[in-house]
């Protein structure tokens, strides 16, 4: 007699699903080590007293932490371990490393005001970059709100680089830096409007032109890099102030929060 014992165990049957492991997409992620190597550098040079070469390795950590994002837009590999990966190492190399080259360089002469100063700014740099990520989809993708961290560090890296070059000791320009550090951390969590530059279309033709400028710019910055790239971010670092006082003139809007209230997340953000 059958009992269909057989069927039964055969409709009974379990199939193992194997679940798919998650990994991470490893070309933008390898900009953003190298970018935290651009930063985890800098702090080695500046232990060591080579302050020339700590800049260097900020800048370095700038020109990679650009090019990441890039990358995993054109190559369709944003993720969210990418995006918390590139804050912490935005926080190395633009918070914790800049404050650190400028308190072994000049700050530590001032004192206690040196470390202050220090602190104040590696800690402003934690709050605009946590700012950043909860304000991302608010925000006027056209605009910062405040000094962006990675100009800020240029601006601090790009003095000690200018300095260093010119043959000027850290300990001669301590309160300059003191209040340079301080400029440059307090900027970064205030509202000023900082162009972004991200409403430009890359992928589009542009005039022939364009290339010869952009060729004579890297003439330019080759010439005298330490010079050209500290004057560049001097003039990008005061020109959010100069959007905001133009609009205040026009009674055009300040804020690049959006005023949309639509979505129960974005209120509170405009007050």
């Amino acid at each position: 007699m059958h009992d269909g014992s057989d069927s039964a165990a055969g409709d009974c049957e379990t199939v193992v699903v194997r679940k798919r492991r998650k990994g991470i997409y490893i070309l933008p992620n390898l900009f953003t080590l190298a970018a935290l190597f651009g930063g985890f550098y800098a702090i080695v040079m500046a232990i060591d007293g080579r302050f020339a070469q700590a800049a260097v390795g900020v800048f370095c950590a700038m020109v990679l932490d650009s090019l990441d994002g890039r990358v995993a837009r054109m190559t369709n590999t944003q993720s969210a371990f990418g995006e918390q990966m590139d804050s912490l190492s935005d926080m190395v190399s633009f918070g914790a490393a800049p404050a650190l080259i400028s308190y072994v360089w000049a700050l530590k002469d001032v004192g206690r005001w040196g470390w202050l100063a220090s602190f104040v700014y590696c800690a402003c740099a934690a709050l605009r970059l946590a700012r950043f990520n909860v304000n991302t989809a608010v925000v006027d993708k056209r605009y910062f709100q405040g000094l962006p961290s990675p100009a800020a560090a240029a601006l601090v890296a790009g003095f000690i680089w200018l300095c260093t070059d010119l043959g000027v000791k850290g300990g001669d320009v301590a309160w300059p830096m003191f209040f340079l550090a301080l400029y440059a951390g307090l900027t970064m969590v205030t509202n000023v409007p900082f162009y972004s530059f991200k409403d430009i279309g890359f992928k589009k033709t542009v005039p022939f032109v364009v290339i010869v400028m952009i060729a004579l710019g890297i003439a330019v910055i080759a010439s005298d890099p330490p010079t050209v790239m500290f004057g560049v971010f001097v003039l990008y670092g005061s020109s959010g102030y100069v959007i905001y006082a133009w609009r205040k003139a026009k009674g055009v809007q300040t804020s690049v929060i959006s005023m949309s209230t639509d979505e129960p997340d974005e209120r509170g953000l405009h007050k």
